[in-house]
């Protein structure tokens, strides 16, 4: 497991923003453990490191959100924009969100987004 905020430690330093991004390669593909918060000052770091295993060539992205605690709009936008890059690259490759915390199905419930992403658990 490596943990890519320390590639990313001039975008949101550690600690500082709430948010910790960890890639784990499995036989599914590569999963994001996503945990903390993903708001408007923590989105770019998300954005950068999904769209970093988006481009790598694998055909399904997971993105796990046991430890997920908040998400705004800005964090929605992200993975909207991470979805609309993966269809474009290819119609056969997949992003999936994983174990939904509560709040965060009821953002995406509310928006739409379930209906949209494949998500499991």
């Amino acid at each position: 497991m490596t943990d890519s905020l320390d590639d990313m430690s001039s975008a949101v330093p550690a600690g500082e923003r709430g948010l910790r991004l960890s890639t784990e390669d499995t036989p599914d593909g590569p999963v994001l453990m996503v945990v903390g918060e993903v708001d408007v000052y923590t989105c770019p770091s998300l954005r950068d490191e999904l769209y970093r295993l988006i481009d790598s060539g694998s055909s399904r992205v997971i993105v796990d959100l046991t430890q997920l605690e908040f998400i705004d709009s800005s964090g929605l936008g992200v993975f909207v924009g991470a979805l609309k890059r993966v269809r474009e690259l290819a119609a056969d490759r997949d992003l999936e969100l994983r174990h939904l915390p509560p709040s965060a199905r009821k953002v995406f419930d509310i928006t739409g987004l379930t209906e949209v992403f494949k998500i499991e658990g």
